[in-house]
């Protein structure tokens, strides 16, 4: 009897291959070096054929097995959260291979890959290719995993397109999660934490501030919140702050009786009333008016709206969930933002990390927005079915994204428009780049108000660019100090100092 361990190559597997992880060596690795002992290593990936093939050369050295035992398949999936695409093709591939067999004993790692993929494992191994199932992690090593049920595996693929997330439900280990958040697409650990704190923060019904640059996902985030919430049945309203004229803004949110002022030709009842029960987004919160600050804090503190031209306050049942691109604590600081507002919103608090901090995000979010691209394209005259080549991934990996997920979207929604080619080149992808010119920095007031201090924003801002050199170093002082150019570590020493930081950090 032989024995097969199947497994997709995970992000994680090739970042421990490049040394990006430390000393971990990654769920397969980590597999392979149990007390078991397989006869053939069936791999599967969906990344870079090449750069797979070297994680096989690294696997080789790390679990000593040999690479003459060590198969690996390129897989073309439409995504890597596709269920039924997913499901077809590894069956079409473990077919192709001959399985199931009587003389070979499956084992099937679910740990390396997506949440999709690993839902696919657990489906297989109960229906058209019994295998046993290994999870490896951090914390507890090598596991089995035992489900104690069956699947009607003929009908798989056409449930799966109707209910993938049902079906997740079914088989996945963790806690079950709204569907919204299935659309916030990603794999790197970054997000992967702040969508649990989200879930969590889903369950709780308090106020909710997503703290994020432009375009890194804030509405999406604040959707899922909602959906993951007891007033999921109740509207979502979202509103942009920063489109409210000063003299409106008031309005919009409260709402107005007919002739509270020169326009007010009816009465309005303000977004506000109309997510009564639900959900109201504010996004750029910290857009709003100072008068009109003070009538959401009113409303969050006690409950209740004054509409204009209305004396009697009127009861709200309306969950706020508000966001911004602006540093609200500098503009607190500087009388900007009422400072007791930021604490009524700031109870639930998420930081959206930028594209260029998501490691293995890219390639995934790329890929993603092309089948999109694709799919909505199809059938219409002149469309063509479009890929991202070489030159082009290696472009999108390496720009540093400053307009994040809604940069990437678009630019790549331009290149598949311009580009005459079925292959998508680095060349389009640098014609389909607007430029942007940023006038302004991020938390810079629009008005200089009297209580404006230089000084306590020049030391806010070298503590943001002190804290982002500690974290590219390793918080190594040394290297910190070559980012941030000081001659020595005992410079930026001193700076840490004056600025009241810990400098209690390795030199080197």
């Amino acid at each position: 009897m032989q024995s097969w361990l199947v497994a997709w190559i995970g992000a994680t597997d090739h970042e421990c291959s490049e040394s990006k992880r430390g000393s971990d060596l990654g769920p397969i690795a980590t597999a392979l070096l149990g007390k078991k002992r397989y006869d053939r290593i069936y791999l599967l990936t969906n990344y870079d054929f090449d750069r797979s093939k070297r994680y096989c050369t690294w696997l080789e050295t790390t679990s000593g097995y040999d690479q003459s035992v060590v198969d690996l398949y390129s897989v073309d999936l439409i995504s890597p959260i596709d269920y039924a695409d997913i499901y077809t093709q590894v069956s079409s591939n473990l077919q192709q291979a001959g399985l199931p067999r009587n003389d070979v004993d499956l084992t099937f790692h679910v740990s390396p890959g997506t949440p999709a993929m690993a839902a696919i494992w657990i489906i297989l191994s109960k229906t058209r290719f019994p295998a046993k199932l290994i999870q490896t992690s951090r914390e507890k090593g090598l596991e089995s995993v035992d489900f104690f049920f069956d699947l009607a595996g003929d009908f798989l693929p056409e449930y799966l397109h109707r209910s993938g997330e049902r079906v997740k439900r079914l088989v996945d280990a963790v806690q079950p999660a709204s569907p919204e958040f299935g659309k916030i697409i990603h794999q790197s650990q970054v997000v992967a934490d702040q969508v649990s704190l989200a879930r969590r923060i889903a369950a709780y019904d308090v106020p909710v501030l997503i703290l994020g640059e432009t375009g890194t996902g804030k509405e999406l985030f604040a959707e899922a919140i909602h959906a993951a919430s007891s007033r999921v049945a109740q509207p979502f309203i979202a509103v942009n702050c920063g489109a409210f004229t000063a003299e409106l803004a008031s309005s919009e949110l409260f709402g107005h009786k007919k002739g509270a002022f020169t326009g007010a030709t009816a009465d309005r009842k303000g977004h506000f009333l109309e997510a009564s029960g639900g959900t109201l987004f504010l996004d750029e919160v910290g857009d709003l008016p100072l008068d009109t600050q003070v009538r959401l804090l009113r409303a969050l503190q006690a409950h209740e709206i004054t509409p204009l031209g209305q004396s009697k306050p009127v009861q709200i049942n309306t969950r706020i969930v508000a966001a911004t691109h602006r540093d609200l604590a500098a503009d607190v600081a500087c009388g900007r933002f009422r400072e007791d507002l930021f604490h009524r919103l700031a109870v639930g608090i998420l930081q959206l990390p930028p594209l260029r901090e998501r490691t293995g995000d890219v390639e995934l979010l790329a890929q993603h927005f092309l089948e999109s691209i694709n799919a909505d394209s199809a059938g219409k005259p002149e469309a063509q079915y479009k890929s991202i080549g070489q030159s082009a991934k290696h472009f999108l990996l390496t720009h540093p994204w400053p307009g994040n997920v809604r940069e990437l979207y678009h630019t790549l929604l331009r290149a598949a428009i311009w580009s005459t080619m079925t292959e998508i080149t680095e060349q389009d992808i640098r014609a389909a780049m607007l430029p942007v010119t940023r006038t302004q920095s991020p938390g810079q007031p629009d008005v200089i108000g009297s209580n404006f201090a230089l000084q306590a924003r020049l030391d806010e801002l070298a503590r943001g660019f002190i804290e982002q050199a500690l974290r590219q170093s390793g918080q190594r002082k040394t290297v910190a100090a070559n980012l941030l150019g000081f001659s020595n570590h005992q410079t930026l020493g001193n700076w840490m100092k004056r600025l009241g930081m810990s400098g209690d950090l390795p030199i080197n």
